[in-house]
């Protein structure tokens, strides 16, 4: 296998070609080839090596994903980013998506965007779905939502779950409502349409199993949705789009403010508050659900008004790196 590797030194770039393979249980890698000091040069000198014009090709992926993630990183260097004590160097990737994501993606042709919405709602669904339990697969979940064919052995909750899921992020990708409590009302109502007829906001109290914190108590529910609104409008304009929707969708979960479909709820808002800021959207994978978990316990002593770096953090991190990891393989 091939891929470019980037060499620092002296805060100089130095790209090469690497080439590694597991000989006798060991991993060995070795430079093969010099690129430059730019992605523009490393690009233009992978069209100058024949010899290795086959690995080449079947890295194709892997080398393209380098080369335009670190095009857009390098672009968004030059731009004069804000400090953010919450991202800190992390703003830049960020930055790079979003550069990638308004500047090319955007600009596809409707097809094509189509296509690759349709690839990153079947992902999200799944994911989000399993982080919930759903044990439908993503290989089952693309032939539902694509071909319409059932799974074998799933329920029909399992099957709405995902269905639904796809229907509310198609309806919020052409929204322009604010973040209110009527949207997020509708919102979990839609996600939980022949799942559960326990709509609106909780007028029982509930327990959260394995969580550090204990649910807003049932009578006091809305007063704490208005209060998390009014932070979030409050903040709004003050802090990135993306510790905003981070930190709101920690809120959410800590005032569980419906008795099922919370964590659903909670990552579309996420998603939602994302987008309507011109940031892609993120995937929180199932594999990394014990990881997440952590993170969100870790800003469960913060209260509804108070957004401190140490409580959210680890949070955001985690969250970034779901959104740089993801960003490239899918709107890419």
């Amino acid at each position: 296998m091939v891929y470019i590797y980037n060499k620092k030194i002296r805060n100089k770039n130095y790209y090469y070609l690497r080439a590694s393979e597991r000989k006798n249980g060991k991993v060995i890698t070795k430079d093969i080839a010099y690129l430059g000091n730019t992605i523009k040069d490393a690009k233009k000198s992978l069209n100058n090596l024949p010899n290795y014009k086959d690995k080449i090709r079947k890295a194709y992926k892997t080398i393209h994903n380098f080369l335009e993630s670190n095009r857009y990183i390098e672009r968004a260097k030059r731009l004069k980013l804000k400090k953010n004590l919450y991202l800190r160097e992390r703003i830049i990737e960020i930055e790079a998506c979003k550069l990638h994501f308004n500047n090319e993606f955007k600009k596809q042709n409707t097809l094509t965007k189509r296509e690759i919405w349709k690839n990153f709602i079947i992902e999200f669904a799944h994911n989000t779905t399993s982080i919930e339990g759903n044990t439908i697969n993503l290989a089952e979940a693309r032939e539902l939502l694509e071909n319409e064919k059932t799974p074998k052995n799933k329920t029909l909750r399992e099957i709405y779950d995902l269905q639904n899921t796809e229907k509310v992020f198609n309806w919020l990708l052409e929204s322009k409502e604010g973040i209110n409590n009527s949207l997020i009302i509708n919102i979990h109502q839609r996600l939980m349409e022949n799942i559960d007829r326990r709509i609106g906001y909780r007028t029982q109290d509930i327990r959260v199993l394995r969580a550090n914190f204990k649910a807003t108590p049932a009578p006091y529910v809305k007063t704490d949705m208005d209060l998390l609104l009014k932070w979030y409008n409050k903040n709004k304009n003050k802090l990135n789009p993306v510790v905003i929707s981070v930190i709101f969708h920690h809120k959410f979960e800590k005032i569980h403010t419906f008795m099922d479909g919370n964590g659903r709820t909670g990552r579309m808002l996420l998603n939602y508050i994302l987008m309507k800021n011109n940031h892609p959207p993120l995937i929180i994978r199932n594999k990394n659900r014990d990881k997440y978990l952590e993170a969100i316990r870790k800003g469960d002593e913060s209260d509804l008004s108070k957004h401190e770096i140490k409580d959210y953090y680890s949070l955001i991190n985690f969250c970034v790196d779901e959104m740089t990891n993801g960003y490239w393989n899918i709107f890419l």
